[in-house]
């Protein structure tokens, strides 16, 4: 094996590597819905067609005595991706 042949051999494994440990970290960070969610029960029957793909926007609830607020990402195919929460109060 030359050195140029080795090298790309090590950047290939590399590169699948990092691929692997993005797409289990990512399943690992995924936010399950909770009550109060939008899409707590599943994806809403309308879906948001003047809103630009891959664009966020924010929801505020209350559930469990507690204030949230959750942010969403809309995507390719218009479904919402649940992409934060953060509870801003127990009361």
């Amino acid at each position: 094996m030359t050195v140029t042949t080795r090298k790309a051999v090590a950047a290939t494994i590399l590169l699948a590597a990092l691929a692997v440990q993005t797409a289990l970290a990512t399943k690992a960070r995924a936010l399950e819905p909770i009550p109060g969610s939008i899409t707590f029960q599943g994806q809403p029957t309308t879906k948001l067609v003047k809103s630009p793909i891959g664009s966020t926007f924010s929801h505020r609830f209350y559930a469990d005595g507690a204030h949230y607020e959750e942010t969403y990402k809309i995507g390719q195919d218009r479904s919402l991706e649940l992409v934060r929460r953060q509870q801003l109060s127990n009361r």
